[in-house]
């Protein structure tokens, strides 16, 4: 008996595998993708009006070539926040066979994937005018505000950092030592984002300017942990208009809360699991950036991806306030 040859073998073998079928494997449907788009080219046609009236009378005499490209910023913008819904994890391969192949149909003309990536960039100004003005929520009053590591380098590689070069900076976090950046984050009892800073990774969460940014049209309570201790940081928001409550470290004198302080602190837990999903489901954190605009628009893809979520972490109770003594009495 004839031995077969191990290529025909093997052909044999891959021509009895079934190809899986693409549509299976994509979690956000076309109608999600439809939705994006439709608030982003709606937002995007109204602030290049905006930007048409303020902008700058141009200098030069010479004739400028003002053809429009082939894809728009509202395109570019919908695509990076879908990158973002825990379906791929490689960003080349989910352009080239998502974008480029299974959504041919809702984006006809597409870049090539080294002109889409130096595109990119272009759209940082529409991106965070997007993300202030139609995607975050806005101050109901009870806010919860914290602070999550975004390392870029693997510490035993942080000496050979190219790219951050200069910009990322060793910080400590409740996990150990880091190289990269601190995202400050400041959301509703909604689950919605309202602000957000980046700094370095050695910036203090108690920093003035940092905070001052954070609680920008930001009133009555905010919530935080007791790393936010700090006399002069609560005189300071106390002056405009809000009013921090954290907890209590072992060796802080005991004083007396209220009720209604103590439950929300309990709650605080929302905002840890808004870095929790923004970690784990939307990818923020990965050490393959190979440019600081590219980080950047990553960052605010990620936020952005999290705002069009289905669920979201809230505060689930309801309250009353008996007019007998104004103790606030919880039920379900």
């Amino acid at each position: 008996m004839k031995k077969l040859p191990i290529l025909l073998v093997i052909s044999l073998i891959f021509s009895n595998l079934e190809v899986p079928n693409l549509k299976n494997h994509i979690m956000i449907t076309e109608d999600k993708v439809t939705e994006i788009f439709c608030i982003a080219d709606d937002f995007c046609k109204e602030f290049d009006v905006e930007m048409a009236k303020n902008s700058l009378p141009s200098t030069s005499e010479a004739p400028k070539r003002r053809r429009k490209r082939m894809m728009s910023d509202a395109e570019v913008i919908t695509i990076l926040i879908c990158f973002h819904f825990n379906t791929y994890r490689n960003f080349k391969h989910y352009y080239l066979a998502c974008v480029c192949g299974h959504w041919k149909n809702l984006f006809p003309r597409t870049f090539s994937y080294n002109r889409f990536v130096e595109i990119m960039p272009r759209c940082f100004v529409a991106m965070t005018m997007f993300l202030k003005l139609a995607c975050f929520g806005e101050c109901t009053g009870i806010s919860f505000i914290d602070s999550t590591c975004i390392p870029v380098i693997h510490n035993k590689r942080q000496f050979n950092m190219k790219v951050f070069k200069g910009i990322a900076e060793k910080g400590k976090s409740t996990m150990g030592w880091y190289v990269g950046f601190k995202l400050h984050l400041l959301c509703n009892e909604k689950g919605e984002l309202v602000n957000f800073v980046l700094t370095k990774a050695n910036v203090d969460d108690r920093n003035e300017k940092v905070i001052d940014t954070l609680t920008n049209k930001v009133f009555g309570k905010l919530y935080a942990d007791k790393g936010y201790i700090s006399q002069t940081l609560f005189g300071h928001l106390w002056d405009d208009g809000v009013h921090i409550v954290t907890g209590l470290r072992s060796n802080m004198k005991q004083r007396l809360m209220p009720l209604y302080d103590k439950i929300m602190l309990r709650k605080r837990s929302i905002i840890e699991s808004i870095n929790d999903m923004l970690k784990n489901v939307a990818q923020l954190v990965h050490s393959r950036h190979r440019s600081v605009h590219n980080f950047i628009m990553n960052l605010l893809a990620a936020m952005g991806a999290y705002c069009f979520f289905a669920t979201k972490p809230e505060v689930n109770f309801e309250y009353e306030v008996p007019e007998s003594n104004g103790q606030i009495v919880l039920w379900q």
